[in-house]
């Protein structure tokens, strides 16, 4: 797990600035390797909150509701690998399980494509993002991966972007 990323702590950071010069950023992620990155299934950058945010009042999603969105989905691959013993969640998929279970329609495919190309992702990155889209499309109830499943678990991916902080 990438705890910072920079040296000093500050990039992308909403109220204080990077002092890190030109490519050090660059340097200081490449110091994490691809083959690593591909088997991290979610990349996600987490910014400090604010006390302004902290204290809004804007109305949530509960914890119990999340609780039984993910006791669902749960349910729904429980009954989708039951005749296999060894697999217990979408993440555990082999490949070929994959390409038969995590099947996406022409525009989901294009914009896979792109997502391919534009953030030059490799093979074990588009298996993972597959399992992350049907798991999220297991969260949201839906038999079918859609396109916003689709994009989403492909914005999971930010550090498997080339050349995205320099």
């Amino acid at each position: 797990m990438v705890n910072s990323l920079c040296p000093c702590g500050y990039y992308n950071h909403p109220e204080k600035e990077c002092v890190c010069g030109p490519g050090v950023v660059q340097r200081y992620l490449n110091k994490v390797s691809g083959p690593l990155l591909d088997r991290i299934d979610l990349h996600v950058e987490v910014t400090p909150v604010t006390f302004d945010q902290m204290t809004e009042t804007r109305k949530s999603e509960s914890s119990a509701d999340i609780q039984l969105r993910v006791e669902k989905a749960r349910k729904v691959q429980n009954a989708r690998f039951k005749d296999f013993p060894d697999i217990h969640s979408n993440a555990m998929m082999p490949s070929q399980m994959v390409k038969d279970i995590c099947q996406i329609n022409t525009a989901g495919r294009a914009l896979l494509k792109t997502a391919m190309e534009r953030l030059g992702l490799s093979a074990r990155a588009y298996d993972r993002i597959l399992k992350v889209a049907r798991t999220i499309a297991d969260l949201a109830g839906t038999e079918e991966i859609r396109i916003e499943h689709l994009a989403e678990a492909i914005q999971y991916r930010s550090l498997d972007r080339e050349g995205w902080a320099g």
